[in-house]
């Protein structure tokens, strides 16, 4: 039986009749008879949401009482769908078997109301119902709805359909209509959410939906999940920049448990490591990684006094120092401060540690309540300060023997680097070949004295001299102590950048070899003057690459073309030689003149901090021999992993983890399926690829493997015409600047400014050429501002977003000394 609602008094008054076939949208919810899906809208109404005008028609209404519902609505057009009693269900939805008809004009409702009635007896509907052992329903109602004119429409689920996980929301979208996405005639496109902060994790498409429209649907989805009870199935239109919910159902596949809340907290930074491992690693360079970063800090807690039986039982602290999110590599920073919390006197000062250590921020309170134990008091001060004391003295004495102990490190690294030469490599038979890796790991990686008591000792002397000098003659101070450690003449990573400069002298005499050059003509060149000099940079600096601590990263003796472009860029320099300004130490004397202890203090500080820089690039190029070894080494049981068929390629080698690669070879390997975890990982290498790099600082809750996909959204370039990072090298330049992302294929032209996200020794091809260097990651020890001040070419590092702001081929100002960049300065 129908149910008449006629109007009396105003919008949504109504009384009932019992012989009436229309019923108004205010009163769906209440009455069974509109069927599942009107039911559900009006409940939608009635919740509040933005549903778009509507009435039911539980029979054929006669003409007037359909001219008086329509007159409601509007003149059209209209949308008519079906709305059966068993629609939209939580068992079975129907979803697709009865008809829907849009577009409708204000003279077709009444045939499109009829379609849809007989649409119950369709052959589909019945193979449906028998399908899933339903009996025959009745005939569906119909709804008669204003349509939308959608500039986008599409649908959204509050879990995944397909894999069941609570944890995820779908959007999908297509512009105008949605009606071919939901039948599922064109693909559209769509967003993968996580559920737990509205990050997009994943997407496919380009429909032109911006974030803001992204997250509007995930909040309505969830709104009617939440109104609804359990998993909802949504249809959504974008209409003059409103957003209407058109319809609502229950998803009906199968769902997973929702997973148990996790209050774990972790953060994870890269804002300093990224200078070393820049974009997407492999899993072998991580794996390599992850073991010398344990290694070596170990050591260097020992080093400090703290006990070995302590390093036994913070074992897993140092081996989860780093963490790959989405293919990138970050610091775990909650275990670099257990760590440090190991370390004499934290419980005494442990905000100057963390201005040690350089993080950009504190870690929230809730990662720092389980570190370190409360301040000390009383006794426990004392022991603190004791404990300090044997630090300070055990450090004078690494101080006192530091020299002897480098030509040490580096004796032993020539030792072992001579006793299996490249050639040799090629030669041994796999068992031979993890002998030797473990040799390396033993005399090399597990002995790292040298490098990391020279670190720690350039942090102090670089931070104790610029603290000093600021304090006592203010920027005139910095500015003496950049001079200062520019010109040491002896910093290993400047020799390629002068190397190369020497080289473009010879090739600007001979127009036929420059030529050469800019096309990579190597048999030209290898009968050139420059043939002999080539060779000899790549003898010495071959594993110096582009992204040189990644072991995948391709060497100069592999692909000389980055080298040979920037040679070419070299001949074509006019840049003079780098003018050094006045003995710096003259300066410091006249600025200090009348206060003989100050100037005594300040000159012992600075050379010290000079020499602790110079001996930190230098002890950092012998990682770079050691890795570059590691990467031939790993390579030669590639060769022989596929000779033996594990493999589809030698190099799939870096697709698999240390572990993996060792225990295949010695017999603790959990699986032997090499090449399907290589077509797995690389197939998770390409995905991470294709998306945004993930924020610098990712606040993590529950376990690490939540942060896979946070944040990879694309970051809004900032306005404005001048902004300030920090100045490394002083001198002022206006060029143009070059936006470079990948040095391997981008180069720039002689005197023009180099801006990149991130620099390595790889680059410095590019220096050689460049006037100014603008960084948006590094500080003042960072590679680029020592090589920059090495070749006296003004330097700004931490510029944040600079790649984004500053347009590539515009011209620029860079002030090196106080770090401002101005665009827009011709």
């Amino acid at each position: 039986m129908g149910v008449r609602l006629l109007r009396r008094g105003g919008a949504g008054a109504v009384c009932r009749d019992a012989d009436a076939m229309i019923v108004a949208m205010h009163e769906a919810a209440g009455t069974p008879a509109a069927g599942g899906k009107a039911r559900a809208l009006g409940r939608l109404v009635s919740e509040g949401f933005d549903v778009p005008r509507f009435f039911v028609a539980t029979d054929t209404p006669d003409e007037a009482e359909l001219d008086t519902a329509l007159a409601e609505l509007g003149e059209g057009p209209f949308a008519v769908r079906s709305s059966g009693v068993q629609e939209d269900g939580v068992a079975h939805s129907h979803a697709g078997q009865f008809e829907s008809i849009l577009n409708v004009a204000r003279g077709d409702v009444a045939d499109a109301i009829a379609r849809v009635f007989a649409s119950d007896e369709a052959q589909g509907v019945a193979a449906y119902r028998a399908e899933r052992g339903l009996a025959g329903g009745e005939r569906p109602a119909a709804i008669v709805q204003v349509m939308v004119p959608a500039a986008f429409a599409g649908v959204a689920f509050s879990a995944d359909p397909v894999s069941g996980r609570r944890d995820r929301i779908i959007v999908s979208a297509t512009e105008g209509l949605g009606d071919r996405l939901v039948a599922g005639e064109i693909d559209g496109a769509t967003w993968w959410i996580d559920a737990a902060n509205g990050d997009v994790i994943e997407s496919s498409g380009d429909v032109a939906l911006t974030l803001d429209q992204i997250a509007a649907v995930t909040a309505l989805v969830r709104r009617v999940e939440q109104a609804f009870g359990c998993a909802q199935d949504i249809e959504w239109a974008f209409a003059e920049g409103r957003l209407h919910l058109l319809q609502a159902r229950p998803i009906t596949s199968p769902l997973r448990d929702a997973p148990i809340d996790d209050p774990g907290l972790a953060v994870f930074d890269n804002s300093n490591i990224v200078e070393s491992y820049p974009g997407i690693v492999s899993p072998l360079t991580f794996s390599f990684a992850s073991y010398a970063y344990a290694r070596v800090y170990m050591a260097f807690v020992a080093l400090l006094g703290v006990s070995q039986e302590t390093v036994r039982q913070n074992r897993t602290v140092f081996e989860n120092m780093l963490v790959r999110v989405n293919g990138r590599v970050y610091y775990n920073l909650g275990n670099w401060y257990r760590a440090l919390a190991l370390l004499p006197g934290y419980a005494l000062n442990r905000r100057y540690m963390e201005t040690m250590m350089g993080v950009g921020a504190p870690l929230p309170d809730a990662v720092m309540a389980g570190i370190g134990g409360a301040p000390a008091h009383g006794l426990g001060k004392v022991r603190e300060y004791l404990r300090i004391a044997g630090v300070a003295l055990g450090l004078v004495r690494a101080a006192w023997k530091l020299p002897r102990t480098a030509r040490d490190f580096r004796a032993r690294l020539d030792r072992a680097l001579a006793a299996t030469t490249p050639e040799r490599l090629r030669t041994m038979p796999l068992t031979a070949l993890a002998a030797e890796y473990r040799r390396i790991e033993s005399d090399l990686l597990d002995r790292w004295d040298a490098p990391i008591v020279n670190d720690f000792l350039c942090m102090i002397a670089f931070g104790a001299s610029r603290r000093m000098l600021e304090k006592w003659l203010g920027a005139d101070g910095l500015e003496i102590q950049n001079d200062v450690l520019i010109g040491q003449g002896d910093i290993i990573s400047a020799r390629p950048a002068q190397m190369i400069r020497a080289m473009g002298g010879i090739a600007a005499a001979d127009p036929a070899l420059t030529a050469a050059l800019e096309r990579d003509d190597r048999a030209a060149i290898a009968a050139s003057a420059l043939a002999e000099p080539i060779a000899a940079y790549i003898a010495e600096f071959g594993d110096r690459c582009t992204e040189e601590l990644k072991l995948e990263s391709v060497t100069l003796d592999e692909d000389p073309r980055s080298l040979h472009a920037a040679i070419g860029a070299a001949a074509y320099s006019r840049s003079p030689a780098p003018v050094r300004n006045a003995d710096p130490l003259a300066r410091l004397d006249a600025a200090l003149r009348g206060k003989p202890v100050k100037r005594r203090l300040a000159r012992v500080m600075l050379r010290w901090a000079k020499a602790r820089v110079r001996d930190r690039e230098n002890l950092r190029y012998e990682r770079t021999r050691i890795f570059g070894r590691a990467r031939r080494l790993l390579l030669a049981v590639g060769r022989q992993f596929h000779a033996h068929g594990l493999i589809a390629d030698p190099r799939d080698i870096f697709l698999l983890t240390i572990h993996e690669v060792l225990g295949t070879i010695e017999g603790f390997a959990t699986s032997g399926n090499l090449a399907g975890l290589a077509e797995v990982r690389r197939a998770e290498m390409a995905r991470a690829a294709a998306s945004h790099d993930p924020h610098e600082r990712i606040l993590v809750q529950g376990a690490a493997f939540t942060a896979t996909h946070i944040g990879t959204v694309p970051i809004a370039a900032e306005q404005g015409s001048e902004r300030r990072g920090t100045g490394c090298s002083a001198g002022r330049v206006t060029a143009v600047a070059r936006v470079v992302r990948d040095p391997r294929t981008q180069h720039i032209a002689s005197g023009e400014i180099l801006v990149a996200r991130h620099t390595d020794p790889g680059w410095i091809a590019l220096f050689a050429s460049a006037s100014a260097i603008v960084v948006e990651r590094g500080s003042l020890l960072s590679h680029s501002a020592i090589v920059a001040r090495e070749l006296g070419i003004p330097c700004v590092v931490g510029l944040s977003n600079a790649t984004q702001w500053i347009e590539d081929g515009e011209t620029i100002e860079v002030d090196g000394a106080s770090g401002l960049v101005r665009r827009n300065a011709a």
